[in-house]
């Protein structure tokens, strides 16, 4: 006589057949949802949309020009503007601003933004002439304020509110802030940005972390950088 296995409520065993269902159940469902993560990760959209030239990514060494407003950054003799970022997140203070400098790191970069983030204080080479800074107007420019470490290639998405509060920590630390605009300005996806005066972002613009919003204010390009001194939020 032919007995069917089926569920007991006060046992604690399955009966085999259900168990191998289940378990096929659970591990399907797992996979798919590994699989899942990873096609939502490789099809993100890049805010910073294809570069002809992408950043080299790896460790580097980099030579040019220290400037310390708004932030920290180093422009080299070919005019690349390559911000510094300390370790994790925080800012970097590196001593030398208005020197030529040798500096150190792992370099990484999206779109219009090169980086490094600093193995040890840079090294001086001597006096260098003031990197030219082009003044590009009055703009009143739309988009999203972001941390430039994770937007520039450190994380992705490095936007968006699901890295609202990765970013907010990030900016507290002393890491530059960028806007990414909802369309290119000058052919640029991002801007680093500046208080009206061309140093650090005020704490009213930091709130905005992570948030569309709308500034107003003058566009000048440092090297290939464009910063937005921000004047007025709306």
């Amino acid at each position: 006589m032919r007995q069917d296995a089926f569920f007991i409520g006060w046992s604690r065993a399955l009966p085999p057949p259900l168990a191998r269902l289940l378990a096929l159940v659970a591990a399907g469902l797992l996979g798919g949802a590994v699989v899942l993560a990873l096609l939502l990760g490789a099809t993100a959209d890049d805010p910073a949309g294809p570069d002809p030239q992408p950043p080299a990514e790896g460790p580097a060494r980099v030579e040019g020009v220290l400037r310390a407003l708004p932030y920290p950054m180093i422009v080299t003799d070919e005019g690349r503007t390559v911000l510094l970022f300390g370790e994790g997140k925080h800012g970097a203070s590196p001593a030398g601003v208005g020197q030529r400098v040798v500096v150190a790191g792992y370099r990484f970069g999206r779109g219009s933004i090169g980086s490094i983030a600093l193995d040890a204080a840079p090294e001086a080479l001597g006096p260098a002439a003031a990197s030219t800074v082009l003044p590009m107007g009055r703009w009143r420019i739309t988009g999203e304020v972001c941390d430039g470490k994770c937007a520039a290639g450190a994380m992705r998405p490095g936007t968006g509110l699901a890295h609202r509060a990765c970013a907010v920590l990030c900016l507290e630390g002393g890491l530059p802030p960028v806007l990414v605009p909802t369309a290119p300005v000058a052919g640029h996806r991002y801007l680093l940005l500046a208080n009206a005066a061309g140093g650090p972002i005020t704490p009213e613009v930091l709130r905005l972390t992570g948030l569309r919003a709308t500034f107003e204010g003058r566009v000048e390009r440092i090297g290939d950088l464009l910063v937005l001194r921000v004047e007025a939020v709306r």
